[in-house]
């Protein structure tokens, strides 16, 4: 992979949930078909509040609940089809497979939460989000190609 797969990094305050829900729309209209969205953090560092957000910006109506149980949800959106994954209760990346999380970045993009449990799985040029718990409020560190600074750009600029 090229060396400029992880070449965007940017560290956001999440100071309220309309920070986050601003967070989310700027990344879902960056979003396209193939992009995996990994989401790593301890217990309620707010991964499935981010994915909630993205998946509304998209235009998800339903309820969308934390898919531990379930390991993946599947949501239709007008622009394309996303899969949630929770791999917190992944204990062997080869249980990925059974997931279809290749067929999801062909189809559509993945939502990740706990990546780290399947780090070979996961495309290089994914975008990285790492969320902990900062007093009342949370923090997001983003990493990814380059093209995500444009995009959180623009999508800052249309905000």
């Amino acid at each position: 992979m090229s060396k400029d797969s992880q070449a965007f990094e940017r560290r956001i305050v999440l100071a309220d949930p309309a920070a986050t829900q601003s967070l989310g729309a700027r990344i879902a209209a960056g979003l396209h078909v193939g992009d995996a969205v990994a989401l790593e953090g301890d217990l309620g560092a707010g991964k499935t509040t981010l994915a909630r957000a993205i998946l509304q910006a998209l235009g998800v109506t339903e309820d969308v609940p934390s898919p531990t149980f379930t390991l993946v949800q599947h949501y239709e959106t007008s622009k394309m089809p996303v899969r949630h994954y929770d791999l917190y209760r992944i204990e062997n990346p080869a249980e990925l497979e059974e997931l279809g999380l290749e067929e999801a970045l062909d189809e559509g993009v993945a939502l990740i939460e706990w990546p780290e449990r399947a780090l070979a799985w996961l495309p290089p040029n994914r975008l990285h989000i790492s969320m902990t718990i900062m007093g009342k409020g949370r923090e997001a560190r983003l990493r990814g190609p380059s093209r995500w600074s444009a995009a959180m750009a623009e999508a800052s600029r249309g905000s």
